[in-house]
């Protein structure tokens, strides 16, 4: 839209003033420039939300830019004056070299992700049964963007932060204030201190007119909306980043002092703050009190997906009311409160010319079946998964067969089904193969598992190159330097052949590689050298036991605080771990029963890793409560929930999700759902009040 199609004014005139403006200003009294450039800022500010909020503009292009031009030109007369949230601000110009890791006050988890009505009906029955009552829900779109968390105070944008790995992620800040259709000053009646979260897209509209400015350009096509929109946020120079035209919906509102006890209205009042949030009259977000209702809804966007000019995948349901959220908690991942419902993938034919087998980390054999090139849902498919030797006796894949192919989730492609139609007469069933195509090792399938596996861990190249991708990869060692191409040149040279090995390496041995100068061997040997402050959690997920990946290595952290501790456990201390079960403790006993592996962890203590928890500084109050597991739930007169997880911490109880035989006490705050009082008395947990609590820590 261009609002000068819709206000035409006499260009000559309003060039004519705003020449006149700017040289008026030169002249002006600092009180008088105050009171402009306020005005002006109070002014942009919201045009700017009739236009990108509102899609109502009022004024045209060319009036805005010229007071925009106008506001400049003062600020930077009279820089004393100017907003750091001003709206000259959305032009960007700052330029961050690194952008700062920074940890989110509340987890942002992901949604379980479900492809069939029968698992929503499943979904609906179990809050039903849990609720003794009829549940409101809300249903939306799941926006296929980039997950984003905004924290104002005072009105303020004080903070936006990429999801990461939902613990920690990237402050983008800088970047997401040039997005227009993000407030930077709200209006209204809002809280003091609140994170709102949504996604962040391309507009397709927007997207194809860069693709389009690419290609004449003579520059790479960007893939897809939702990866550039990703690498739109991370570019250093924020001017970029504004020319770009992201925009946002923002539709999850968190806090200690919100307005409403329930999901929807306090969308609604986000709206009212400033913020472009999904519109009920637009369909784009509804209430639901019935499973029929909630599949009337998808049924619209699965429809009409095609008519928006921005991507959407599916559609998410959330329990509406804060209070039954709360009783029905998390798992390790995602709330038990909400669902996605992803939308039927686009499926495309194309030839299978050979299967062959790539061997993971962990000796795992995944066949894949090389494709003759097909476009399939923005991008090009050479490859997919045929996931392991069921799948392709189930499906009965062979080569040579015309293949339908889909993206499993939208990113991931695989094989779904033959053409049987198009099969050669002369086709033999695929045999799956008994040897390691790397190694040659015999193959092993465990009862009860799906996939076969090269047990030949020492000896076999891509499960030592994958261990060690995995070990420096950002999520675990996070080693400066240090990628996936270098390990492979490391290893074949051999200059490693395990994880402790790169604590060896020196700058002599790196500068006769190829592509390795001076200033990029000195990168990688401080970058390993910065490694050995990353916390222990994350050097426990790096080591890559089976099963134990981020979210179980920080339980494990937690409960045993150092390594010794851990290898040293038995399978009845393991379990009693919240979260872990009998598969993972199997596996860690497993891996530390190895020699080798034993000897590994020892190597890595010699060069100085963390293999304890950091003590946590003035934080342990007293042990009174030390053994003690505690499930907080309702809502308190002294405490946030937050406060009373941490006063719990703080004289050594533990917090627990849910309601267990394990657990001590449930600390029963005013609107506790009924259901979890009635699983406590069952399972004869002590109820207390927070008052009971205060008395318990009290000395």
């Amino acid at each position: 839209m261009i609002r000068c199609n819709k206000y035409r004014g006499n260009a000559i005139e309003l060039i004519i003033l705003a020449e006149d403006k700017l040289t008026q200003s030169k002249s002006m009294q600092s009180e008088e420039a105050a009171k402009k450039i306020k005005t002006l800022t109070e002014e942009l500010r919201q045009h700017n939300y009739a236009y990108y909020v509102e899609d109502n503009p009022v004024i045209s292009d060319y009036e805005f830019d010229m007071k925009l031009k106008e506001l400049q030109q003062l600020e930077k007369e009279f820089p004393q004056f100017a907003d750091v949230n001003s709206p000259t601000k959305r032009v960007g110009g700052e330029v961050t070299k690194k952008f700062e890791t920074v940890k989110h006050k509340y987890p942002m988890l992901s949604l379980s992700n479900s492809y069939s009505r029968e698992e929503l009906v499943d979904f609906d029955e179990r809050v039903q049964k849990l609720a003794g009552k009829k549940v409101e829900y809300t249903c939306e779109l799941k926006y296929d963007g980039v997950a984003i968390g905004i924290s104002y105070k005072n009105g303020r944008l004080e903070r936006a932060v990429t999801r990461g790995d939902g613990t920690q992620g990237d402050d983008i800040t800088t970047n997401v204030k040039t997005i227009r259709s993000i407030p930077l000053t709200l209006q209204g009646n809002y809280p003091n201190e609140f994170e709102i979260r949504g996604e962040i897209f391309y507009p397709l509209s927007v997207f194809r007119k860069l693709n389009e400015q690419r290609e004449e350009e003579g520059e790479a096509l960007l893939a897809n909306p939702r990866n550039a929109a990703s690498g739109t946020l991370k570019m250093q120079d924020s001017a970029v980043v504004a020319e770009r035209k992201l925009d946002s919906y923002l539709y999850y509102v968190l806090g200690e002092n919100l307005p409403y006890d329930n999901h929807l209205e306090n969308v609604e009042a986000a709206g009212k703050w400033g913020f472009k949030v999904p519109k009920k009259d637009k369909n784009l977000i509804r209430s639901c009190n019935s499973i029929d209702e909630i599949f009337e809804f998808i049924d619209y966007w699965d429809e009409h997906r095609s008519e928006l000019d921005f991507e959407i995948d599916g559609v998410v349901i959330k329990v509406n009311d804060y209070h039954l959220q709360e009783e029905l908690g998390f798992t390790a991942k995602s709330p038990r409160w909400a669902i996605a419902y992803k939308f039927k993938t686009e499926q495309a034919e194309t030839k299978l010319e050979k299967i062959t087998y790539q061997v993971g980390r962990t000796g795992a054999i995944t066949p894949v079946a090389n494709l003759q090139p097909v476009l399939l849902a923005g991008t090009t498919v050479k490859r997919a998964s045929l996931h392991n030797a069921d799948q392709i006796e189930k499906l009965d894949v062979r080569e040579g067969d015309v293949v339908k192919v889909e993206k499993g989730g939208e990113i991931i492609p695989k094989v779904v089904g033959v053409n049987l139609d198009l099969r050669p007469k002369d086709s033999q069933p695929t045999k799956y193969i008994t040897n390691c195509p790397e190694c040659n090792s015999e193959l092993q399938r465990i009862e009860g598992e799906a996939q076969h596996y090269c047990p030949n861990v020492w000896g076999c190249p891509p499960q030592i190159k994958g261990k060690m991708a995995h070990f420096i990869s950002r999520k675990a060692m996070d080693i400066d330097g240090l990628g996936e191409e270098t390990i492979e040149q490391l290893y074949d040279v051999g200059l490693i052949k395990n994880v402790a090995d790169i604590y060896e390496l020196k700058k002599e041995d790196l500068l006769p590689l190829e592509r390795m100068a001076e200033k990029s061997a000195q990168n990688l040997i401080d970058g390993v050298e910065t490694s050995k402050k990353v916390p222990f959690q994350r050097l426990l997920f790096a080591i890559g036991i089976r099963y134990v990946g981020e979210t179980v290595a920080k339980k494990l952290a937690a409960h045993f605080k150092n390594i010794d501790a851990i290898m040293q456990a038995s399978f009845e201390e393991l379990v009693a771990v919240d979260e872990i079960g009998d598969k993972i403790a199997e596996s860690i006993i497993n891996f530390f029963s190895e020699e080798r592996n034993r000897q590994l962890i020892e190597e890595l203590k010699s060069y100085g890793l963390q293999m304890q928890m950091e003590e946590q500084e003035n934080t342990i109050v007293s042990t009174v409560l030390e053994g003690k597991t505690f499930v907080v739930s309702g809502v308190f007169e002294h405490f946030s929930r937050d406060e009373l997880k941490q006063a719990i911490e703080n004289h050594g109880g533990k917090n627990v999700g849910s309601i267990s035989g394990k657990t001590d006490f449930l600390i029963a705050g005013d609107k506790m759902g009924p259901a979890k009082k009635e699983k406590a008395e069952k399972l004869g947990v002590n109820i207390i009040s927070e008052e009971d609590f205060i008395e318990m820590v009290k000395n």
